[in-house]
């Protein structure tokens, strides 16, 4: 039984003072959701001082993002091993506003993907389509392709210890989300795909995030949903009550 996972990122929000605040606040209450595993991404700059304040709790911390080279002249990039030196154990990679507007390819979340696993990160892989993709028809097209790319050369057992997050990229920031139907296809046709091409084992243990406006008050039918393993919550999120009550909701 996979433990669903939620998953607060909060893209470029919070100082190092917001961030502090909310996990001192969430953690307590984190505390107490059994069945459920909570996570947090705070922009970089408040990324230790959110580790230091989750230390201990039921919380984790992710990064937003990460660079696949060790170290060198790369001004403004962060190494795995800098994350993971921040305090982290998770980071995402490959966000659709990662794609669309800072050129973020499928061989990058390879790269990005394998450095995070390297250094003994977990990767919460994001996989989506446009909405054009959508209307033409292409949805499980682009998903097999940005999982057979994203994911090249990683083993069974590494895949079963990732996160993907299915986040259709129409419906993220616009208050639309994917119909229950049309999540449950998506999801459905992501552990078919693991499952072939990395076996029962790996399929069965990955989780599988619904990301694109989650709100409290569709949550409880995504989560309903099988192969649906939690949520990747972006706006949502940045507010504690909000948050609280979409963990709350999720349970199995």
């Amino acid at each position: 039984m996979r433990t669903p996972l939620l998953a607060a990122n909060w893209k470029m929000y919070k100082t190092i003072a917001d961030a502090v605040a909310f996990v001192r606040a969430l953690a307590p209450q984190a505390a107490s959701m059994e069945g459920r595993d909570v996570l947090v991404a705070p922009p970089f700059t408040a990324l230790a001082a959110t580790a230091d304040a989750a230390r201990g709790s039921r919380v984790a911390v992710a990064a937003q993002d990460v660079y696949f080279e060790r170290e060198g002249a790369f001004t403004g990039e962060i190494s795995a091993g800098m994350i993971k030196d921040a305090g982290a154990t998770h980071v995402v990679v490959g966000h659709s506003e990662r794609r669309r507007l800072f050129g973020d390819t499928d061989e990058w979340v390879n790269r990005k993907t394998r450095a995070a696993i390297a250094a003994g990160l977990v990767p919460i892989v994001c996989i989506g389509e446009t909405l054009q993709e959508r209307e033409q028809g292409e949805t499980l097209a682009v998903l097999d392709r940005q999982i057979k790319a994203g994911l090249d050369s990683l083993t069974m057992e590494q895949v079963a210890g990732i996160v993907l997050a299915y986040e259709p990229v129409w419906a993220i920031g616009t208050g639309k989300n994917a119909t229950p139907v049309e999540a449950g296809e998506a999801h459905r046709h992501i552990r078919g795909r693991l499952r072939q091409w990395f076996g029962g084992a790996a399929a069965d243990a990955c989780r599988v995030l619904y990301g694109g406006s989650v709100k409290p008050d569709n949550i409880s039918d995504l989560i309903a949903l099988p192969d649906v393993d939690g949520a990747l919550i972006g706006g949502a999120s940045l507010d504690l009550r909000s948050f609280l009550e979409i963990c709350v909701r999720s349970r199995k």
